[in-house]
């Protein structure tokens, strides 16, 4: 194996070489800048050092992202510690479990969060630290009282003349150490806890520095959208960004399509991360909209005006997310066709990435340049992918792959382990691809999801719920089969519904009209009986996939 660097060592040469810079921000409310996380690191690392943290032991924070939250992460990871990042969505018992399950000392948690929580559901914990001020909501120890309670003082008499960039010294660490166990989100029972070394976390940030950094400028400004709990987000949106010197800027909140917008046109990011969900409410609230009137549709299918318009709505989709962007780099589900189709139509920079949790995520990646519709990109750096399959152009097979990203098995769970990464070392994605001759993947579903029809045909719900997605009223959808028959529940358009003044049963026959269309676009063996509405949206995990199981049997 490669040598590989201190990931840790990065973080030190980010602080020091942008000391006076802006780092994080929280959206409408304070900046810090490099010199303010570093003093705020080494506070949290006084504070860790009474309360008895040593190298290896666990660390939890959950909450909500912020610049607290990116600070107490770095912290932790820079004292050697392992952090354990939960998910601010998850329930009480999840938080709990997790807590207990990683055995994890002391807990840092957002405001929201700590109203919700019970501490004595949670016995090993030493301190429970508050994000917004890093104040000791409990305490179980004398020395962590007394540290909180006289930290000013204690920093000062360690730095009696003032905290400098000379000061800034981290945890140099080892490839193979434990740095993160990050929960998987999971759709049923208690998550896996996911172990992931420090060479996992280098390697991820490797391929951001040449494939990202290559594109986007030093100093720019980014914005955090996806939960920093879930690696998707921490990597490409924050450790890859702060390491690279950038301007964080955090929602704080709940990422509405409204915030977003709002908050693009703000800050203008040099580059947007997102889930598929959050990209395709924007361009349906606020770009369809505009290009729906028939003069424009006559534009777009002449031959010599066409460029210009496409030009012009390019122009316009940019603008939507802040008009400084390089790319719209999307991941975690399927971007629908009909989204997908028209931003490449436009020549908006659209790409998709593949990953997950247990490779801190990257497997496959590329740049919109070379970027092919259906696709999810081709290998990362550090990365090898196969297709399961005799006939991997043309038949379905399981993704596997092997590299410096992959962890080091699930925490306390041997047997989960054994059941996705192989003798050979090659870890089994669970999702189902083909791979074209030039190494792009192309996902066709989940195997768990995969249904099987009457005669045995394997039938991809994943692909008929993006036909329907695109039709008429259709907010969002999910095929389900009872028996030998599929069913589509639908959740519509409501407000637009409403403002065109349509009953419960004008929507129902609405669907069927969208039902007969979609059964014209299958093949027979997959074609839905009945669209059944479904009032409420469908609940989801925090990458925005559907809790599927929830919904087999309505």
């Amino acid at each position: 194996m490669e040598r590989i660097p201190s990931f840790n060592s990065y973080i030190e040469k980010s602080i020091k070489a942008n000391w006076n810079k802006d780092a994080l921000t929280d959206y409408k409310g304070s900046t810090l800048q490099y010199h303010d996380v570093a003093r705020k690191i080494e506070k949290l690392h006084i504070l860790f050092e009474y309360c008895g943290i040593k190298q290896g032991d666990k660390v939890a924070i959950c909450g909500r992202n912020s610049s607290m939250w990116a600070t107490a992460f770095l912290a932790t990871i820079t004292y050697g510690a392992v952090i354990v990042p939960i998910q601010h969505e998850f329930t009480p018992d999840q938080v709990y479990n997790i807590v207990n399950h990683s055995e994890s000392k002391l807990l840092l948690v957002g405001d929201i969060v700590a109203t919700t929580l019970d501490w004595e559901q949670m016995k090993n914990l030493v301190g429970v630290i508050y994000l917004p001020d890093f104040s000791v909501i409990l305490s179980r120890s004398t020395e962590l009282t007394y540290a909180r309670e006289n930290l000013n003082a204690i920093f000062g008499h360690k730095y009696p003349k003032f905290f400098h960039p000379e000061h800034v010294s981290y945890y140099c660490d080892k490839s193979e150490d434990l740095a993160m166990i990050n929960y998987t989100s999971g759709t049923t029972g208690f998550s896996k806890g996911v172990m992931l070394p420090y060479r996992a976390l280098w390697s991820n940030l490797d391929w951001a520095f040449e494939a990202l950094g290559k594109n986007i400028k030093k100093d720019c400004k980014v914005l955090s959208i996806l939960p920093m709990a879930h690696m998707y987000g921490m990597m490409c949106e924050f450790i890859f960004e702060f390491c690279f010197g950038n301007h964080i800027y955090f929602l704080t909140r709940l990422p509405s399509p409204s915030l977003i917008a709002e908050a693009c046109k703000e800050v203008k990011p040099a580059i947007i991360i997102s889930v598929p969900l959050v990209v395709e409410k924007i361009i349906r609230k606020n770009i369809f909209l505009q290009i729906q009137n028939k003069p424009i549709r006559v534009l777009l299918n002449m031959p010599v005006i066409s460029k210009k318009v496409k030009e012009r709505i390019c122009q316009k989709v940019r603008e939507a997310f802040g008009g400084n962007l390089y790319e719209v780099m999307v991941g975690g589900a399927a971007l629908n066709k009909e989204i997908e189709e028209f931003l490449t139509t436009i020549g908006f920079p659209i790409t998709m990435g593949y990953g997950t949790t247990e490779t801190a995520p990257m497997i496959t990646y590329s740049d919109y340049k070379d970027f092919i519709n259906g696709s999810c990109g081709t290998p990362v750096q550090h990365m090898e992918v196969k297709i399961a399959s005799n006939d991997p152009n043309n038949i379905a097979g399981e993704i596997i792959a092997k590299g410096l990203n992959l962890m080091l098995g699930y925490y306390k769970n041997e047997q989960a382990t054994n059941a996705v990464i192989d003798k050979d070392g090659w870890f089994h994605t669970g999702d189902l691809a083909t791979m074209s001759p030039d190494g792009h993947i192309f996902i066709r579903g989940r195997i768990k999801n995969m249904l099987l029809g009457a005669n045995g045909q394997n039938i991809y719900p994943e692909e008929i719920e993006d036909k329907l997605n695109s039709m008429t009223l259709v907010y969002e959808s999910l095929i389900i089969q009872k028996g030998d028959k599929l069913i589509g529940l639908v959740h519509p358009e409501l407000e637009e519904a409403k403002s065109l003044g349509f009953s419960t049963e004008d929507l129902d026959n609405i669907m069927e009209q969208n039902r007969c269309k979609l059964n014209t676009l299958l093949p027979p063996f997959c074609r839905i009986s009945s669209i059944r509405l479904h009032e409420n949206e469908f609940e989801k995990t925090p990458k925005k996939s559907i809790k599927r199981y929830l919904y087999q049997n309505c």
